[in-house]
């Protein structure tokens, strides 16, 4: 994987984490308490990891033919 970008913005008691992926500009976004700040930032890069196809759960899950959904 090639470098993350993370943006983080305060909104009131919540902390806004995006992750982008310098190669390819796709983002991922997560939300959460302003006090967790280390586990926003888990949650957003492992959701952009997932959105690469990087993700490191197993088989995770599987589209069905039509495109619509996710089966799990």
């Amino acid at each position: 994987m090639s470098e993350i970008y993370i943006e983080m913005q305060r909104k009131g008691a919540y902390l806004k984490v995006t992750a982008i992926d310098a190669d390819t500009a796709e983002e991922a976004t997560a939300m959460g308490p302003v006090n967790d700040p280390e586990g926003v930032k888990r949650l957003a890069v492992l959701k952009l990891k997932n959105k690469l196809g990087q993700g490191s759960s197993g088989s995770g899950g599987q589209r069905p033919s039509s495109g619509r959904g996710t089966l799990v």
